[in-house]
């Protein structure tokens, strides 16, 4: 059995999939990254491969696609390929049916159309501002005094919206504080975060091309109060992927490698 590998080397989270010749996940990882990218692609790697029994180096893929903020630093990787280009790739292959993507990653948004083939027809991106980033939802957590998972669901449960004006991480920051302060109810300060970020995805799912549906990518696809505020101002159904939409870019990496090893 053949087996290929995808290391995406992002700014905040390092995550590794590997697919055997068959395009099934043999094992995925995601971690904090280190601020030595190279690091943190070795330990992403090196705990892939222990999921994997007929595997006991990297060196043993038959392929190794690098992409991400730190793609050029992936050890034993043939090829490096753009973010935006495998959160396509592996987008089509955990549902072919999704054509739109909004990415938050760490430090920036992107807004990418998938053709039929799973390449890029078309992308924005947001690379100039933190703000609606992942660092952005790290600070609103740290201002609520709260982990990313009790904050993501925590504007759920709002009546009324309290909107945050500052538009910039550092202001915004500052501004929810003095809400939380204040005494305002922070289920609806949270509710104003969400909005002031699915606000800003407005641009980006119009450069994805959506039209009634869209998906998200990285980590912060996983803030249920994101969907839900992304809904109501795109007015667009969120789809769900079957595979954890933070690992998107590394499953694409793999595919990637998958295609381009196997011949």
């Amino acid at each position: 059995m053949k087996y290929y590998g995808g290391c995406d080397s992002g700014s905040t989270y390092t995550k590794c999939v590997i697919l055997d010749e068959t395009g099934k996940m043999a094992a995925n990882v995601t971690l904090r990254s280190r601020i030595n990218s190279v690091l943190s692609a070795q330990d992403s790697l090196n705990q892939a491969i222990a999921q994997v029994p007929d595997l006991t180096s990297p060196e043993e893929l038959s392929y190794l696609v690098g992409t991400g903020y730190g793609r050029n630093k992936v050890p034993f990787a043939d090829e490096n390929i753009s973010e935006i280009s495998c959160h396509a790739m592996g987008v089509h292959t955990a549902d072919p049916s999704v054509k739109a993507i909004i990415d938050i990653g760490g430090q920036d948004v992107k807004g990418i159309a998938v053709d039929t083939d799973g390449t890029v027809l078309n992308f924005a991106m947001n690379d100039k501002c933190a703000a609606g980033t992942g660092r952005f939802f790290e600070a609103m957590a740290r201002a609520f005094e709260m982990d990313l998972t009790q904050f993501s669901k925590l504007s759920l449960s709002a009546k009324n919206v309290i909107p945050i004006t500052a538009q910039c991480t550092v202001f915004a920051e500052s501004e929810v504080i003095s809400l939380v302060g204040e005494g305002k109810p922070m289920d609806e300060i949270a509710a104003g975060i969400e909005l002031s970020v699915a606000k800003r995805c407005f641009v980006m799912s119009k450069k994805a091309g959506a039209v009634d549906k869209i998906t998200l990518t990285g980590g912060c696809a996983k803030n249920d109060g994101l969907k839900e505020a992304i809904e109501k101002v795109l007015k667009l159904k969120v789809i769900d992927l079957p595979i954890d939409p933070q690992l998107m870019g590394a499953l694409g990496a793999a595919e990637f490698a998958r295609q381009k090893g196997g011949n």
